[in-house]
């Protein structure tokens, strides 16, 4: 089969297009035939370098396509049916796993980072991971969903607590977790402030049920985050930029308030004063990631036309170094996908 790998760390060049054995599923195992699969800024930081990935590497984490091929063991899976793959690893027999906790197991990674992921024709997955797809919905919208919507749908139900009529500033409006988030947000009939780099991503915004927009090149995002809710602040902040949102993202919550943070795209490096976070009760929550669980619920919206995935732009997968390329200069409002 044809397959994207890394035997190096690197800029885009290291990405090569080439020819790999086709994989061979266990008997608990499906193998699928990938169609589309949808790049995250992971897949950046990946292909850059993190601990723990052997090489060569597959990278890739959203997966659309079809059932090629079945194991002995799996019955409720059929030949042929269009599926969408979880985008996480996990060992299924733990503690956490088994309370529904997978992204707390130990063994739990992103497909694509600690294990082989979606860039390429074929793919060996458990068939635990496995989410079938209606005729109606396309491989490239299906592969736009599952890491980003369920990464939201973590932050914003599962950790944050969100509540309707509540007020959300979430950064990064053209990220594939900013769009999916301002729609998760506006579906609780929550009031959304959200940011983006230029007035067109800001009107896409809009368009998905955004309240107002804030250009972070050319505005003080906790100046206009006061203004817009009469000096009170934010019920919530979906935080993902890190070092170079945090002073601001803090200072835009109203007391009593909530970040929570899922990444840490401009570093890792933040710093806060203890003095403001006991004194106006702020709460700050990691998210990694989501539940099984939780993937099945937010499907189950997307499904019923509820959340849409915003698809910017697709590439063949042979084009993946320009597809790289493209993402890493922001360019793109949502998802990018590789056609395969």
């Amino acid at each position: 089969m044809k397959a994207v790998r890394i035997h190096q760390f690197g800029g885009p060049e290291v990405l090569i297009y080439e020819d790999v054995p086709d994989p061979r599923p266990r008997k608990d195992q499906v193998l699928v035939r990938v169609r589309a699969c949808a790049l995250n800024h992971l897949d950046l930081w990946v292909r850059k370098g993190l601990p723990g990935i052997k090489l060569p590497h597959i990278p890739g984490s959203d997966i659309a396509g079809e059932v090629a091929e079945v194991g002995e063991y799996v019955s409720h899976i059929k030949t042929g049916q269009r599926v969408l793959v979880a985008p996480m690893h996990f060992c299924g027999n733990c503690a956490e796993c088994l309370a529904g906790l997978q992204n707390q197991c130990r063994e739990f990674t992103v497909l694509g980072n600690g294990v082989d992921g979606g860039d390429c024709e074929l793919i060996a997955v458990p068939a635990a991971n496995l989410i079938p797809i209606p005729e109606s919905f396309d491989f490239a919208s299906a592969a736009s969903v599952p890491l980003v919507f369920v990464t939201a749908w973590h932050m914003l139900v599962g950790r944050a607590a969100l509540r309707p009529g509540q007020t959300v500033l979430i950064l990064g409006a053209g990220s594939g977790v900013g769009t999916a988030a301002i729609q998760i947000a506006k579906m609780f009939h929550c009031r959304v402030i959200t940011t983006a780099g230029n007035e067109a991503k800001l009107a896409k915004a809009r368009e998905l049920g955004a309240d107002h927009g804030i250009n972070h090149y050319s505005q003080k995002i906790s100046e206009e985050v006061r203004r817009i809710t009469n000096k009170k602040g934010v019920d919530i902040v979906i935080e993902h930029v890190g070092a170079a949102t945090w002073e601001e993202s803090v200072k835009s919550l109203k007391s009593g308030g909530t970040l929570v943070t899922c990444g840490a795209t401009t570093g890792p490096a933040a710093a806060i004063d203890l003095r403001h976070l006991f004194a106006r009760q702020l709460s700050l929550l990691g998210s990694y990631m989501g539940t099984m669980g939780e993937l099945q619920e937010v499907m189950q919206h997307v499904f019923a036309g509820r959340l849409k995935p915003v698809v910017d732009r697709t590439f063949p997968l042979s084009e993946i170094r320009a597809a790289h390329e493209y993402l890493e200069n922001s360019q793109m409002f949502g998802k990018v996908v590789l056609n395969i």
